[in-house]
């Protein structure tokens, strides 16, 4: 199999992986949550996005990794983690937490589908090698991230539950 064959698979079956994962566990786990815990929770898990700045550290992906998608990546990733982690510090101000878990869920989900068109432009699966001790980061910890955006953006939209 080829380098591009390889990289495509990983990265659809990263994402059937954790869509089986999360369809049987995480959302029926969310969805007994009320909105401002489940986003507590989506929030947690993103703010560790800070650990797209290992896309600049020499050594760890090739020097042949074009400059345009690692500095974006890496900074992308950095600031969705820096909001998530501003939502986490403002639970008890709804407001502001609000306004932190729509930012860091649009930054964090723009970003993740401008990764994906830059690394189409610069035929990222041919050279995924490139990606060095970071490959799995595409592969197995994006579906995840991808997934919780989709599902915050779901729960800020579904109707309050009553109370019980």
């Amino acid at each position: 199999m080829t380098t591009e064959v390889l990289f495509q698979t990983h990265l659809v079956l990263g994402y059937v992986a954790w869509l089986l994962c999360f369809g049987a566990y995480g959302l029926p786990w969310l969805r007994s949550m009320d909105r401002v815990a489940a986003q507590r929770v989506i929030a947690t898990l993103h703010s560790f996005r800070f650990f797209g700045l290992v896309f600049l550290v020499p050594g760890v992906v090739s020097p042949d990794l074009p400059a345009s998608f690692a500095v974006f990546a890496a900074y992308g990733d950095f600031a969705t983690g820096v909001l998530a982690m501003l939502a986490l510090l403002t639970i008890r101000i709804p407001p502001l937490f609000w306004v932190f878990v729509v930012a860091f869920n649009l930054v964090g989900t723009v970003d993740l589908i401008l990764d994906y068109y830059l690394a189409i432009q610069i035929g990222l699966p041919a050279r995924a090698g490139e990606l060095g001790a970071t490959y799995a980061i595409p592969v197995i910890y994006v579906p995840l991230l991808m997934i919780t955006h989709i599902a915050a953006f779901y729960f800020m939209v579904r109707p309050r539950q009553a109370a019980a």
